[in-house]
Protein backbone atom coordinates (compact mmCIF):
# COMPACT_ATOMS: atom_id res chain seq x y z
CA UNK A 1 0.00 0.00 0.00
CA UNK A 2 0.76 3.72 -0.24
CA UNK A 3 1.69 5.39 2.94
CA UNK A 4 -1.43 7.69 3.22
CA UNK A 5 -0.81 11.31 2.56
CA UNK A 6 -4.27 12.54 2.94
CA UNK A 7 -6.98 12.40 5.44
CA UNK A 8 -9.42 10.21 3.71
CA UNK A 9 -6.85 7.70 3.10
CA UNK A 10 -6.06 7.32 6.87
CA UNK A 11 -10.15 7.46 7.23
CA UNK A 12 -10.00 4.14 4.69
CA UNK A 13 -7.57 2.58 7.23
CA UNK A 14 -9.69 3.06 10.26
CA UNK A 15 -6.48 5.44 11.48
CA UNK A 16 -8.29 8.96 13.33
CA UNK A 17 -4.82 9.79 14.72
CA UNK A 18 -1.46 9.55 12.84
CA UNK A 19 1.47 8.57 15.20
CA UNK A 20 4.20 10.11 13.20
CA UNK A 21 4.09 12.46 10.29
CA UNK A 22 7.04 12.10 7.64
CA UNK A 23 7.44 15.57 5.84
CA UNK A 24 10.13 15.10 2.98
CA UNK A 25 11.77 18.00 0.13
CA UNK A 26 10.98 15.52 -2.58
CA UNK A 27 7.34 14.18 -4.05
CA UNK A 28 6.36 10.57 -2.54
CA UNK A 29 7.65 7.64 -4.74
CA UNK A 30 7.31 4.65 -2.86
CA UNK A 31 10.16 2.87 -3.43
CA UNK A 32 13.35 1.24 -1.82
CA UNK A 33 15.14 4.26 -3.42
CA UNK A 34 13.01 6.74 -1.29
CA UNK A 35 14.63 7.08 2.15
CA UNK A 36 10.95 8.77 3.65
CA UNK A 37 9.57 5.68 1.99
CA UNK A 38 11.54 3.18 3.69
CA UNK A 39 11.16 5.06 7.03
CA UNK A 40 7.74 4.92 6.42
CA UNK A 41 7.58 1.15 5.81
CA UNK A 42 10.00 0.03 8.66
CA UNK A 43 7.61 2.23 11.49
CA UNK A 44 4.67 0.90 9.83
CA UNK A 45 6.08 -2.61 10.03
CA UNK A 46 6.86 -2.02 14.09
CA UNK A 47 2.82 -1.19 14.51
CA UNK A 48 2.81 2.53 14.11
CA UNK A 49 0.32 4.65 12.20
CA UNK A 50 2.03 6.97 9.83
CA UNK A 51 1.21 9.77 7.14
CA UNK A 52 3.72 11.38 4.71
CA UNK A 53 3.42 15.23 3.79
CA UNK A 54 5.70 15.89 0.56
CA UNK A 55 6.87 19.11 -0.53
CA UNK A 56 4.45 20.88 1.57
CA UNK A 57 3.15 24.80 0.40
CA UNK A 58 5.38 27.14 2.96
CA UNK A 59 3.14 30.60 2.15
CA UNK A 60 0.07 28.58 3.79
CA UNK A 61 -0.52 25.88 6.01
CA UNK A 62 -2.95 24.15 3.89
CA UNK A 63 -0.42 21.39 3.41
CA UNK A 64 1.22 21.26 6.59
CA UNK A 65 -2.01 20.68 8.34
CA UNK A 66 -4.08 18.35 6.36
CA UNK A 67 -3.09 15.34 8.21
CA UNK A 68 -3.28 17.33 11.62
CA UNK A 69 -1.00 16.39 14.87
CA UNK A 70 0.85 13.18 15.56
CA UNK A 71 0.88 11.69 18.93
CA UNK A 72 4.21 11.12 18.77
CA UNK A 73 6.79 12.98 16.45
CA UNK A 74 7.34 14.87 13.13
CA UNK A 75 10.12 13.40 10.98
CA UNK A 76 11.75 16.07 8.82
CA UNK A 77 14.15 15.70 5.58
CA UNK A 78 14.79 17.62 2.71
CA UNK A 79 14.92 14.73 0.57
CA UNK A 80 17.28 12.44 -1.06
CA UNK A 81 19.49 15.71 -1.79
CA UNK A 82 20.82 18.55 0.33
CA UNK A 83 18.12 21.41 -0.87
CA UNK A 84 21.11 23.66 -1.68
CA UNK A 85 23.05 21.31 -3.73
CA UNK A 86 19.37 20.74 -5.52
CA UNK A 87 18.46 24.34 -6.16
CA UNK A 88 21.91 25.72 -7.01
CA UNK A 89 24.51 24.65 -9.48
CA UNK A 90 28.70 25.05 -8.51
CA UNK A 91 28.37 28.48 -9.53
CA UNK A 92 25.64 29.37 -7.68
CA UNK A 93 22.59 29.62 -10.38
CA UNK A 94 19.42 28.09 -9.69
CA UNK A 95 18.73 25.03 -11.28
CA UNK A 96 15.75 25.30 -12.96
CA UNK A 97 14.86 21.67 -13.13
CA UNK A 98 13.94 19.07 -10.41
CA UNK A 99 13.31 15.50 -11.34
CA UNK A 100 11.72 14.90 -7.85
CA UNK A 101 9.06 17.68 -8.51
CA UNK A 102 5.81 16.46 -10.11
CA UNK A 103 5.96 18.73 -14.08
CA UNK A 104 10.17 18.73 -12.94
CA UNK A 105 9.83 22.44 -12.65
CA UNK A 106 11.81 23.31 -9.54
CA UNK A 107 9.15 25.23 -7.52
CA UNK A 108 8.42 23.95 -4.17
CA UNK A 109 11.68 23.04 -2.81
CA UNK A 110 12.60 25.90 -0.31
CA UNK A 111 16.32 26.11 0.33
CA UNK A 112 17.41 25.02 3.60
CA UNK A 113 14.35 22.58 3.52
CA UNK A 114 15.67 21.05 6.73
CA UNK A 115 14.74 24.70 8.50
CA UNK A 116 11.82 26.02 6.40
CA UNK A 117 10.10 22.80 7.15
CA UNK A 118 10.99 22.62 11.14
CA UNK A 119 9.57 26.19 11.25
CA UNK A 120 6.56 25.31 9.20
CA UNK A 121 5.61 22.79 11.62
CA UNK A 122 5.68 25.46 14.43
CA UNK A 123 3.85 27.65 13.13
CA UNK A 124 1.05 25.64 12.97
CA UNK A 125 1.29 23.95 15.67
CA UNK A 126 2.51 25.96 18.84
CA UNK A 127 4.28 23.38 21.90
CA UNK A 128 3.79 20.42 19.68
CA UNK A 129 5.31 16.58 19.83
CA UNK A 130 9.20 16.71 19.26
CA UNK A 131 10.18 17.18 15.99
CA UNK A 132 12.87 14.99 14.87
CA UNK A 133 15.19 15.78 11.07
CA UNK A 134 17.14 13.28 9.17
CA UNK A 135 18.01 12.36 5.89
CA UNK A 136 21.23 13.81 3.99
CA UNK A 137 21.00 17.47 4.68
CA UNK A 138 20.53 17.00 8.44
CA UNK A 139 23.34 14.10 8.44
CA UNK A 140 25.66 15.87 6.93
CA UNK A 141 24.96 19.11 8.80
CA UNK A 142 25.33 17.74 12.33
CA UNK A 143 28.06 19.57 13.85
CA UNK A 144 29.56 22.76 13.12
CA UNK A 145 30.10 22.84 9.05
CA UNK A 146 31.46 24.96 6.39
CA UNK A 147 28.82 26.03 3.96
CA UNK A 148 29.48 26.68 0.57
CA UNK A 149 26.71 28.96 -0.30
CA UNK A 150 27.01 31.47 3.00
CA UNK A 151 30.71 31.09 2.69
CA UNK A 152 31.06 30.81 6.62
CA UNK A 153 30.78 27.75 9.42
CA UNK A 154 27.63 27.50 10.49
CA UNK A 155 26.09 25.67 13.64
CA UNK A 156 24.99 22.39 13.94
CA UNK A 157 21.90 21.95 11.97
CA UNK A 158 19.85 20.86 15.31
CA UNK A 159 20.66 24.41 16.86
CA UNK A 160 19.71 26.47 13.28
CA UNK A 161 16.32 24.58 13.18
CA UNK A 162 15.40 24.13 16.89
CA UNK A 163 14.57 20.77 15.98
CA UNK A 164 14.37 18.31 19.27
CA UNK A 165 16.07 15.73 17.73
CA UNK A 166 18.74 14.46 15.12
CA UNK A 167 19.02 10.81 13.67
CA UNK A 168 21.82 10.45 11.27
CA UNK A 169 23.24 7.85 8.73
CA UNK A 170 20.49 5.52 7.35
CA UNK A 171 18.36 5.78 10.58
CA UNK A 172 16.69 2.29 9.95
CA UNK A 173 17.70 0.78 13.55
CA UNK A 174 17.49 4.28 15.58
CA UNK A 175 14.18 5.57 14.32
CA UNK A 176 12.55 2.27 15.86
CA UNK A 177 14.22 3.04 19.06
CA UNK A 178 13.55 6.34 19.01
CA UNK A 179 9.71 6.21 18.44
CA UNK A 180 9.21 3.09 20.94
CA UNK A 181 11.48 5.31 23.88
CA UNK A 182 8.53 8.18 22.91
CA UNK A 183 5.59 6.50 22.67
CA UNK A 184 6.79 4.59 26.35
CA UNK A 185 7.86 8.29 27.62
CA UNK A 186 11.29 6.92 27.88
CA UNK A 187 14.64 8.86 27.81
CA UNK A 188 16.01 8.92 24.14
CA UNK A 189 19.54 9.91 25.55
CA UNK A 190 20.71 6.19 24.97
CA UNK A 191 20.06 5.58 21.64
CA UNK A 192 22.81 5.06 18.97
CA UNK A 193 22.58 7.01 16.25
CA UNK A 194 20.97 10.23 17.12
CA UNK A 195 22.46 13.85 18.14
CA UNK A 196 20.52 16.17 20.77
CA UNK A 197 21.15 19.01 22.69
CA UNK A 198 22.35 18.90 25.87
CA UNK A 199 23.15 21.61 28.91
CA UNK A 200 26.29 19.88 29.56
CA UNK A 201 29.41 17.59 28.55
CA UNK A 202 28.69 13.94 28.38
CA UNK A 203 31.33 11.73 30.71
CA UNK A 204 33.55 9.38 28.63
CA UNK A 205 32.50 11.17 24.97
CA UNK A 206 35.42 13.17 23.18
CA UNK A 207 35.33 17.11 23.02
CA UNK A 208 35.60 18.43 19.98
CA UNK A 209 36.60 21.98 19.24
CA UNK A 210 34.29 24.55 20.26
CA UNK A 211 31.75 26.08 17.21
CA UNK A 212 33.38 29.46 18.39
CA UNK A 213 36.77 27.89 17.78
CA UNK A 214 36.04 26.61 14.54
CA UNK A 215 34.55 29.25 13.03
CA UNK A 216 37.73 31.71 14.25
CA UNK A 217 40.80 29.36 13.50
CA UNK A 218 40.63 27.06 9.96
CA UNK A 219 43.20 24.59 12.27
CA UNK A 220 40.64 24.03 15.38
CA UNK A 221 38.44 23.41 12.15
CA UNK A 222 40.67 21.15 11.11
CA UNK A 223 40.97 19.18 14.18
CA UNK A 224 37.60 19.26 14.57
CA UNK A 225 36.55 17.62 11.30
CA UNK A 226 39.24 14.90 11.78
CA UNK A 227 37.79 13.09 14.62
CA UNK A 228 34.25 13.67 13.37
CA UNK A 229 35.42 11.82 10.55
CA UNK A 230 36.82 9.08 12.25
CA UNK A 231 33.82 8.11 14.84
CA UNK A 232 31.73 7.02 12.43
CA UNK A 233 31.88 3.61 12.30
CA UNK A 234 29.85 1.41 15.20
CA UNK A 235 32.82 -0.85 16.26
CA UNK A 236 35.52 2.00 16.37
CA UNK A 237 33.98 5.28 17.20
CA UNK A 238 33.19 7.21 20.23
CA UNK A 239 30.32 9.91 21.18
CA UNK A 240 31.16 13.14 20.40
CA UNK A 241 29.94 16.52 21.77
CA UNK A 242 30.39 20.37 20.60
CA UNK A 243 29.61 23.43 22.61
CA UNK A 244 27.48 26.13 20.99
CA UNK A 245 27.12 29.05 23.07
CA UNK A 246 26.19 28.10 25.90
CA UNK A 247 25.22 24.39 25.00
CA UNK A 248 26.46 20.93 23.82
CA UNK A 249 25.78 19.26 20.58
CA UNK A 250 25.82 15.56 21.78
CA UNK A 251 26.59 12.94 18.89
CA UNK A 252 26.10 9.78 20.55
CA UNK A 253 27.88 6.22 18.94
CA UNK A 254 26.34 5.21 15.47
CA UNK A 255 23.70 2.88 15.46
CA UNK A 256 25.29 -0.64 14.57
CA UNK A 257 25.15 -2.03 11.53
CA UNK A 258 22.18 -3.70 9.86
CA UNK A 259 22.58 -7.84 9.81
CA UNK A 260 21.86 -9.46 6.07
CA UNK A 261 18.69 -10.44 7.45
CA UNK A 262 18.17 -7.08 8.74
CA UNK A 263 18.56 -5.47 5.63
CA UNK A 264 16.49 -8.30 3.76
CA UNK A 265 13.78 -7.13 5.93
CA UNK A 266 13.63 -4.07 5.35
CA UNK A 267 13.68 -4.42 1.09
CA UNK A 268 11.35 -7.56 1.78
CA UNK A 269 8.44 -4.94 2.43
CA UNK A 270 5.88 -4.25 0.25
CA UNK A 271 6.56 -0.90 -2.27
CA UNK A 272 4.16 0.05 -4.92
CA UNK A 273 6.95 1.54 -7.35
CA UNK A 274 5.40 4.19 -8.11
CA UNK A 275 4.68 8.07 -7.57
CA UNK A 276 1.73 8.03 -4.66
CA UNK A 277 -1.60 9.40 -6.68
CA UNK A 278 -2.24 12.74 -4.86
CA UNK A 279 1.15 13.98 -6.58
CA UNK A 280 0.91 12.16 -9.40
CA UNK A 281 -1.73 13.77 -11.18
CA UNK A 282 0.26 16.88 -10.78
CA UNK A 283 2.61 16.08 -13.21
CA UNK A 284 5.72 13.72 -14.00
CA UNK A 285 8.39 12.96 -11.83
CA UNK A 286 10.86 12.03 -14.03
CA UNK A 287 13.20 10.58 -11.55
CA UNK A 288 10.54 7.38 -11.22
CA UNK A 289 11.68 6.62 -15.03
CA UNK A 290 15.37 5.93 -13.06
CA UNK A 291 14.34 4.67 -9.58
CA UNK A 292 11.22 2.58 -10.49
CA UNK A 293 13.15 -0.88 -11.39
CA UNK A 294 16.61 -0.51 -10.01
CA UNK A 295 17.73 -2.95 -7.18
CA UNK A 296 19.66 -1.65 -3.85
CA UNK A 297 22.20 -4.93 -3.05
CA UNK A 298 24.03 -3.32 -0.22
CA UNK A 299 25.06 -0.18 1.81
CA UNK A 300 28.00 1.31 2.22
CA UNK A 301 30.98 2.14 0.46
CA UNK A 302 34.88 2.08 1.69
CA UNK A 303 35.79 4.32 -1.97
CA UNK A 304 36.93 7.11 0.25
CA UNK A 305 36.37 10.05 -2.49
CA UNK A 306 37.45 12.88 -0.49
CA UNK A 307 34.72 15.07 -2.34
CA UNK A 308 32.00 12.48 -1.51
CA UNK A 309 30.21 12.60 1.59
CA UNK A 310 28.34 8.95 1.14
CA UNK A 311 31.52 7.41 3.37
CA UNK A 312 29.69 9.71 6.50
CA UNK A 313 26.08 9.37 5.86
CA UNK A 314 26.16 5.69 4.98
CA UNK A 315 29.14 4.22 6.57
CA UNK A 316 32.62 2.77 5.05
CA UNK A 317 31.88 -0.93 6.01
CA UNK A 318 29.48 -2.89 3.14
CA UNK A 319 26.60 -4.72 3.91
CA UNK A 320 25.20 -6.83 1.40
CA UNK A 321 21.63 -8.06 1.11
CA UNK A 322 21.28 -11.66 0.47
CA UNK A 323 20.88 -13.01 -3.25
CA UNK A 324 17.54 -14.53 -2.29
CA UNK A 325 16.62 -11.01 -1.09
CA UNK A 326 17.70 -9.70 -4.48
CA UNK A 327 15.68 -12.32 -6.51
CA UNK A 328 12.81 -12.05 -4.10
CA UNK A 329 12.12 -8.45 -4.98
CA UNK A 330 12.87 -9.05 -8.92
CA UNK A 331 10.41 -11.77 -9.00
CA UNK A 332 7.67 -8.81 -8.08
CA UNK A 333 8.55 -6.60 -11.00
CA UNK A 334 6.53 -9.21 -13.56
CA UNK A 335 3.45 -8.41 -11.59
CA UNK A 336 3.61 -4.41 -11.85
CA UNK A 337 1.60 -2.83 -14.77
CA UNK A 338 4.60 -0.72 -15.99
CA UNK A 339 7.26 -3.31 -16.25
CA UNK A 340 8.99 -3.79 -19.75
CA UNK A 341 11.70 -6.58 -18.39
CA UNK A 342 14.24 -3.81 -18.16
CA UNK A 343 16.47 -3.39 -14.59
CA UNK A 344 17.48 -0.11 -14.94
CA UNK A 345 20.54 -0.14 -12.15
CA UNK A 346 21.24 -3.44 -9.40
CA UNK A 347 24.44 -1.92 -7.60
CA UNK A 348 24.33 0.73 -4.88
CA UNK A 349 27.06 3.72 -3.98
CA UNK A 350 29.46 1.51 -5.98
CA UNK A 351 28.50 -1.52 -7.60
CA UNK A 352 31.31 -3.76 -7.53
CA UNK A 353 31.40 -3.87 -3.72
CA UNK A 354 28.62 -6.43 -3.05
CA UNK A 355 29.30 -9.34 -1.83
CA UNK A 356 33.09 -8.71 0.15
CA UNK A 357 34.42 -7.05 2.64
CA UNK A 358 37.84 -6.92 4.64
CA UNK A 359 38.59 -9.73 7.11
CA UNK A 360 40.34 -7.03 9.46
CA UNK A 361 37.65 -5.15 9.21
CA UNK A 362 34.85 -7.20 9.83
CA UNK A 363 36.73 -8.16 13.14
CA UNK A 364 38.50 -5.21 14.20
CA UNK A 365 36.51 -2.24 12.27
CA UNK A 366 38.14 0.36 10.07
CA UNK A 367 41.61 1.32 9.95
CA UNK A 368 41.98 4.72 11.16
CA UNK A 369 45.48 6.04 8.95
CA UNK A 370 44.30 3.20 6.41
CA UNK A 371 42.25 3.81 3.62
CA UNK A 372 40.88 0.29 1.67
CA UNK A 373 40.88 2.17 -1.53
CA UNK A 374 42.75 5.37 -2.37
CA UNK A 375 45.26 6.09 -4.64
CA UNK A 376 45.64 2.19 -4.28
CA UNK A 377 43.66 -0.83 -2.92
CA UNK A 378 44.62 -2.30 0.01
CA UNK A 379 46.26 -5.72 -0.26
CA UNK A 380 44.49 -6.36 3.03
CA UNK A 381 41.33 -6.06 1.37
CA UNK A 382 41.34 -8.22 -1.47
CA UNK A 383 38.47 -7.61 -3.72
CA UNK A 384 36.11 -10.88 -4.98
CA UNK A 385 33.78 -10.30 -7.39
CA UNK A 386 32.17 -13.54 -7.16
CA UNK A 387 29.33 -13.07 -5.81
CA UNK A 388 28.48 -10.33 -8.05
CA UNK A 389 28.99 -12.61 -10.79
CA UNK A 390 27.26 -15.34 -9.38
CA UNK A 391 23.87 -12.68 -8.70
CA UNK A 392 24.10 -11.05 -12.07
CA UNK A 393 23.88 -15.06 -13.72
CA UNK A 394 21.17 -15.69 -11.75
CA UNK A 395 19.31 -12.60 -12.71
CA UNK A 396 19.91 -13.12 -16.83
CA UNK A 397 18.26 -16.92 -16.36
CA UNK A 398 15.19 -14.99 -14.77
CA UNK A 399 12.35 -16.20 -17.73
CA UNK A 400 10.85 -12.40 -16.87
CA UNK A 401 14.35 -10.03 -17.35
CA UNK A 402 15.20 -8.79 -21.19
CA UNK A 403 18.14 -6.64 -19.92
CA UNK A 404 19.81 -5.88 -16.47
CA UNK A 405 21.71 -2.81 -16.76
CA UNK A 406 25.02 -1.75 -13.92
CA UNK A 407 24.64 1.71 -13.91
CA UNK A 408 25.85 2.49 -10.29
CA UNK A 409 29.33 3.77 -10.04
CA UNK A 410 32.14 1.11 -10.73
CA UNK A 411 35.59 0.89 -9.33
CA UNK A 412 38.06 -0.19 -11.78
CA UNK A 413 40.62 -0.25 -9.49
CA UNK A 414 38.91 -2.86 -7.82
CA UNK A 415 38.35 -4.49 -10.88
CA UNK A 416 42.01 -4.47 -11.40
CA UNK A 417 43.28 -5.91 -8.46
CA UNK A 418 40.83 -8.85 -8.33
CA UNK A 419 43.09 -11.55 -9.87
CA UNK A 420 40.93 -14.33 -9.80
CA UNK A 421 37.45 -13.05 -10.98
CA UNK A 422 37.96 -9.33 -11.96
CA UNK A 423 38.60 -10.41 -15.90
CA UNK A 424 35.58 -12.29 -15.54
CA UNK A 425 33.30 -9.48 -14.15
CA UNK A 426 34.69 -7.11 -16.93
CA UNK A 427 33.64 -9.36 -19.85
CA UNK A 428 30.63 -10.48 -18.50
CA UNK A 429 29.45 -6.58 -17.57
CA UNK A 430 30.38 -5.71 -21.38
CA UNK A 431 28.77 -8.82 -22.71
CA UNK A 432 25.44 -8.23 -20.88
CA UNK A 433 25.25 -5.23 -18.78
CA UNK A 434 25.88 -2.35 -20.52
CA UNK A 435 24.59 -0.70 -23.72
CA UNK A 436 27.09 1.37 -25.94
CA UNK A 437 28.90 2.57 -22.92
CA UNK A 438 30.37 2.42 -19.53
CA UNK A 439 30.47 4.90 -17.03
CA UNK A 440 33.67 5.44 -14.79
CA UNK A 441 34.85 8.38 -12.73
CA UNK A 442 38.47 9.00 -12.68
CA UNK A 443 37.56 12.86 -11.89
CA UNK A 444 40.96 13.66 -12.80
CA UNK A 445 44.28 12.69 -14.19
CA UNK A 446 47.08 15.00 -12.32
CA UNK A 447 49.00 13.45 -9.43
CA UNK A 448 48.41 15.95 -7.30
CA UNK A 449 44.83 16.36 -7.87
CA UNK A 450 44.32 12.69 -7.53
CA UNK A 451 46.01 12.35 -4.49
CA UNK A 452 43.97 14.88 -2.95
CA UNK A 453 40.98 13.58 -4.08
CA UNK A 454 42.15 10.21 -2.70
CA UNK A 455 41.54 8.47 -6.38
CA UNK A 456 43.84 6.33 -7.94
CA UNK A 457 46.46 7.36 -10.62
CA UNK A 458 46.05 7.72 -13.98
CA UNK A 459 48.20 4.11 -15.49
CA UNK A 460 45.38 2.64 -13.61
CA UNK A 461 42.58 3.84 -15.93
CA UNK A 462 45.29 2.95 -19.03
CA UNK A 463 44.87 -0.90 -17.78
CA UNK A 464 41.37 -0.36 -17.14
CA UNK A 465 40.59 0.96 -20.81
CA UNK A 466 43.34 -1.53 -22.34
CA UNK A 467 41.12 -4.62 -20.81
CA UNK A 468 37.86 -2.64 -21.71
CA UNK A 469 38.86 -2.31 -25.26
CA UNK A 470 40.46 -5.65 -25.66
CA UNK A 471 37.44 -7.19 -24.09
CA UNK A 472 35.27 -4.99 -26.72
CA UNK A 473 37.23 -6.24 -29.97
CA UNK A 474 36.91 -9.88 -28.63
CA UNK A 475 33.29 -9.91 -28.54
CA UNK A 476 32.53 -7.36 -31.65
CA UNK A 477 31.22 -5.17 -29.70
CA UNK A 478 31.59 -1.46 -29.68
CA UNK A 479 31.23 -0.03 -26.44
CA UNK A 480 33.12 2.98 -24.87
CA UNK A 481 33.53 4.64 -21.74
CA UNK A 482 32.81 7.69 -20.66
CA UNK A 483 34.50 9.39 -18.10
CA UNK A 484 32.70 11.67 -15.10
CA UNK A 485 35.14 14.76 -14.45
CA UNK A 486 36.16 17.39 -12.04
CA UNK A 487 36.88 21.01 -12.36
CA UNK A 488 38.09 23.38 -9.93
CA UNK A 489 39.07 20.57 -6.86
CA UNK A 490 40.93 21.79 -4.70
CA UNK A 491 44.48 21.68 -5.81
CA UNK A 492 43.56 22.21 -9.43
CA UNK A 493 44.73 25.04 -11.76
CA UNK A 494 43.88 26.11 -15.29
CA UNK A 495 47.65 23.95 -16.11
CA UNK A 496 46.46 20.49 -14.73
CA UNK A 497 42.87 21.14 -16.75
CA UNK A 498 44.96 21.72 -19.62
CA UNK A 499 46.85 18.47 -19.04
CA UNK A 500 44.08 16.94 -18.66
CA UNK A 501 42.00 17.97 -21.86
CA UNK A 502 45.78 16.96 -23.31
CA UNK A 503 45.33 13.13 -21.90
CA UNK A 504 41.55 12.89 -22.55
CA UNK A 505 42.59 13.62 -26.30
CA UNK A 506 45.91 11.40 -26.66
CA UNK A 507 45.19 8.75 -24.17
CA UNK A 508 41.45 8.37 -23.76
CA UNK A 509 40.94 9.46 -27.84
CA UNK A 510 37.98 11.48 -26.83
CA UNK A 511 36.16 15.32 -25.89
CA UNK A 512 35.32 14.98 -22.60
CA UNK A 513 31.66 15.67 -21.94
CA UNK A 514 30.84 14.90 -18.33
CA UNK A 515 32.40 17.24 -16.44
CA UNK A 516 31.00 19.29 -13.25
CA UNK A 517 32.48 22.09 -11.07
CA UNK A 518 33.36 21.19 -7.63
CA UNK A 519 30.91 21.98 -5.31
CA UNK A 520 31.69 22.09 -1.63
CA UNK A 521 29.70 19.88 0.28
CA UNK A 522 29.02 19.60 3.86
CA UNK A 523 31.41 17.04 6.07
CA UNK A 524 34.21 15.88 2.98
CA UNK A 525 37.66 16.61 3.14
CA UNK A 526 37.43 18.66 0.20
CA UNK A 527 35.26 20.86 1.71
CA UNK A 528 37.64 21.15 4.36
CA UNK A 529 40.38 21.90 1.82
CA UNK A 530 38.54 24.06 -0.28
CA UNK A 531 37.65 26.29 3.21
CA UNK A 532 40.52 26.33 4.65
CA UNK A 533 42.78 26.18 1.57
CA UNK A 534 45.17 23.71 3.23
CA UNK A 535 46.02 19.84 3.08
CA UNK A 536 43.96 18.37 6.40
CA UNK A 537 47.00 16.28 6.75
CA UNK A 538 50.18 17.78 6.05
CA UNK A 539 48.50 21.49 6.26
CA UNK A 540 50.53 22.56 3.84
CA UNK A 541 48.81 25.51 1.64
CA UNK A 542 46.46 24.01 -1.18
CA UNK A 543 45.55 26.28 -4.22
CA UNK A 544 42.12 26.58 -4.33
CA UNK A 545 40.18 28.23 -6.79
CA UNK A 546 37.37 30.10 -5.79
CA UNK A 547 36.41 32.86 -8.60
CA UNK A 548 33.09 31.29 -10.52
CA UNK A 549 34.25 32.24 -13.59
CA UNK A 550 37.32 30.92 -12.98
CA UNK A 551 36.40 27.79 -12.10
CA UNK A 552 33.81 27.69 -14.93
CA UNK A 553 36.67 28.40 -17.19
CA UNK A 554 38.30 25.21 -15.55
CA UNK A 555 35.89 23.04 -16.99
CA UNK A 556 35.65 24.90 -20.82
CA UNK A 557 39.56 24.17 -20.94
CA UNK A 558 38.38 20.14 -20.68
CA UNK A 559 34.78 20.66 -22.75
CA UNK A 560 36.25 22.52 -25.66
CA UNK A 561 36.42 20.72 -28.92
CA UNK A 562 39.12 23.88 -29.85
CA UNK A 563 41.98 22.86 -27.73
CA UNK A 564 45.22 23.43 -29.23
CA UNK A 565 44.01 24.33 -32.60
Amino acid sequence: MFIPTTKQECEKLNWHQLDIILISGDTYIDTPYSGIAIIGKILINEGYKVGIISQPNIDNGDDITRLGEPKLFWGIGAGLVDSMVANYTATKKFRNRDDFTPGGVNNRRPDRAVLVYTNLVRRYFKQTVPIVIGGIEASLRRIAHYDFWSNKVRKSILFDSKADVLVYGMAEKSIIELATAIKNGKSIKEIQGICYISKEPIDGYIELPSFDKCRQNKLQFINMFHIFYHNNEPMTSTGLYQLHDTRYLVQNPPADYMKEHEIDRVYDLQYERDVHPYYKIQGEVRALQTIQFSVTTHHGCYGECNFCAISVHQGRSIRSRSQSSITKEIEQFKTHKDFKGIINDIGGATANMYGFECDRKLKKGVCEDISCTSTTVCPVLRPDHSRQLELLGKIRKMPHIKKTFVNSGIRYDLINEDKKHGQQYLKTLVDHHISGQMKVAPEHTQDKVLRLMGKPDKQTLLNFKANFDNLNKKSGKKQFLTYYLIAAHPGSEIKDMESLKEFSNKELKLNPEQVQVFIPTPSTYSTLMYWTQMDPWSRKPVFVEKDPLRKQRQKDIVTSKNFGR
